[in-house]
C-alpha cells in the first residue's frame, strides 16, 4: 500500500487529490490507462478524479459517475478547442486538485493554456506524453516553418510543467534531447494492463466466429498505425494465403484501407469488424498478432496481446515496442515502415509453428511486467513524491517518508526500477 501524507505532528493526512485530464473516454490506449488508474490506485493515498472535455466514449460505463467531471455542453470542432482552456480552468477550480495530469500533446497544450488562466492558483502539473512527439508534430503540419513554430510551443509547454511523464524510456530520452528538457524533469512509467481481466475476457466467446484462421491487428485506422503496410505485407506473404487478416478499430482511413486491400487482390480476406469492447477474444484466437505502426509511445495492444498468449510480431518503430518485446524470446521484431520486412516476419512465424509457440510462452511471461497493480502503485508513488516535494518546499509537510524520489527518466516495470 502506498504511503499517505504524514503531517508535521506525525498524524496521517488526507490522500493527494489528483485530476486526470483527457479529451474523452473513447476507446484509445490513454483512456484505458486512465480507467485502470481510477480502478487500481489506492484511494487512501490518492484521490483520483477524471476530467473530460467531452463526456463521451465507451469507457464511461467503467467509471463511477461521481468521479467524472465535464463541461455541461458538448463542444466540438474549433469552437470546442477555443473554449477548452476556460472549461479546464473551471473544472480545476471546482475540484481543487493538488496535481493535474493531462494526457497527450493536444490535451497537454490545452492544459497549459488553462494554467495561464489560473495563474498562481494552479495545481502541480504533469504532462503525460504517450506518443512520438516529433512524428505528431510532423503529422500536424507539412510546412517546415509550421513544424518549427509548433516545436517551439511544445518545448515551452513541456518546460513549464512540473514533471513530464513518458510511457517509455526511449520516448523520454528523445523528448529530453530534442526539446532540451531540464534534468530531473522527466519520469517514466510503462502503461498498465489488467492481466487477469484480459485473460478472463480472452476466453469469452466471439459473437461472430471466423470461418478461417486469421492474423489480427488493432488500433485507430490512421497513418500512424501502419495498417496500409500490413495489408501490403499480407498480400505479398506466401505463408498467409490460406488465412485472413482482421483489423480491429475505427478511423478516417477505413475506406482507403478497404480500397487498398481490393487493389492488391485480398479484399475478401481483409476484415474490418470496427471497435471491439473485447479485442482480447480476437487476439487469443489469432494465429498471430501484428503491430505495424510507423510510430508509438508504448503500444498498449502489444502488452495486451502478450497477455493473451498469442505470438507477437512488431515493427521496431519509435518508441515502445522494442522495450516491450525481446526479439526471439517474447516476440519477433522487424524493421519499421517496411512492408517487405513485415512480409518476412509473417512468413517466418506462420511457417514455423514451434517458434511461434515458444514466443507465445515467452510473451505471456513478459506481460506480467506490465500488470496494472504494480503500475498503479508506481503512479501513486509518483503523485505522492511530487506532492510531498512541493509541500516540503513550503514547509507544509516533511519529505517523503517512503524514501527518495526515483532518479530522472527511470522506468518502472512491475514496481521495480529498470535502467
Amino acid at each position: 500500500m502506498s504511503p499517505r501524507f504524514t503531517a508535521i505532528d506525525g498524524r496521517a493526512g488526507p490522500p493527494v487529490r489528483v485530476m486526470l485530464l483527457l479529451g474523452s473516454l473513447s476507446g484509445g490506449g490513454a483512456e484505458r490507462v486512465a480507467v485502470n488508474l481510477i480502478d487500481r490506485c489506492d484511494p487512501s493515498a490518492v484521490d483520483l478524479t477524471m476530467a473530460l472535455l467531452r463526456r463521451t466514449g465507451p469507457y464511461l460505463a467503467k467509471v463511477e459517475p461521481s468521479r467524472v467531471i465535464a463541461p455541461k455542453s458538448l463542444r466540438t470542432g474549433l469552437l470546442g478547442a477555443a473554449r477548452a482552456p476556460a472549461d479546464i480552468a473551471r473544472m480545476v477550480r471546482r475540484r481543487r486538485p493538488q496535481v493535474l495530469m493531462s494526457f497527450g500533446m493536444g490535451v497537454n497544450m490545452l492544459a497549459w493554456l488553462a494554467l495561464q488562466i489560473l495563474g498562481e492558483d494552479r495545481p502541480l502539473w504533469v504532462c503525460r506524453e504517450d506518443s512520438n512527439t516529433d512524428a505528431e508534430i510532423a503529422d500536424l503540419t507539412g510546412s517546415r516553418l509550421g513544424r518549427a513554430a509548433v516545436g517551439v510551443a511544445v518545448r515551452r509547454m513541456y518546460r513549464s510543467a512540473d514533471r513530464l511523464l513518458a510511457v517509455s524510456q526511449d520516448l523520454a530520452s528523445m523528448i529530453e534531447r530534442r526539446l532540451a528538457i531540464p534534468a530531473g524533469h522527466t519520469h517514466v512509467i510503462y502503461n498498465p494492463i489488467d492481466v487477469a481481466e484480459i485473460v478472463r475476457s480472452a476466453a469469452m466467446p466471439l459473437a461472430e466466429i471466423p470461418s478461417r484462421p486469421f492474423i489480427v491487428a488493432a488500433g485507430r485506422l490512421t497513418r500512424q498505425k501502419g495498417h496500409d503496410l500490413l495489408i501490403e505485407a499480407f498480400a505479398a506473404s506466401p505463408a498467409a494465403r490460406e488465412i485472413d487478416l482482421v483489423i480491429l478499430g475505427e478511423g478516417p482511413l477505413e475506406g482507403a484501407l478497404r480500397s487498398r486491400a481490393v487493389a492488391l487482390g485480398v479484399g475478401e480476406r481483409v476484415r474490418f469488424p470496427g471497435f471491439q469492447a473485447n479485442p482480447w477474444a480476437w487476439f487469443s484466437r489469432a494465429r498471430l498478432f501484428v503491430l505495424p505502426s510507423r510510430w508509438e509511445g508504448f503500444g498498449n495492444v502489444v502488452a495486451e496481446a502478450l497477455a493473451c498468449g498469442v505470438p507477437v510480431l512488431v515493427a521496431d518503430c519509435d518508441f515502445g515496442p522494442r522495450e516491450q518485446v525481446v526479439h526471439g524470446v517474447s516476440g519477433w521484431v522487424v524493421t519499421a515502415n517496411d512492408a517487405a520486412a513485415l512480409t518476412g516476419g509473417l512468413d517466418t512465424l506462420l511457417g514455423d509453428p514451434a517458434l511461434a509457440a515458444r514466443l507465445a510462452v515467452g510473451g505471456r511471461s513478459r506481460a506480467g511486467d506490465f500488470d496494472a497493480g504494480a503500475t498503479a502503485r508506481a503512479y501513486a508513488d509518483f503523485f505522492l513524491e511530487l506532492a510531498y516535494a512541493s509541500a516540503a518546499r513550503t514547509a507544509a509537510w516533511p519529505s517523503v517518508a517512503a524514501g527518495r524520489p526515483r532518479p530522472r527518466s527511470q522506468a518502472v516495470v512491475a514496481g521495480r526500477p529498470v535502467a
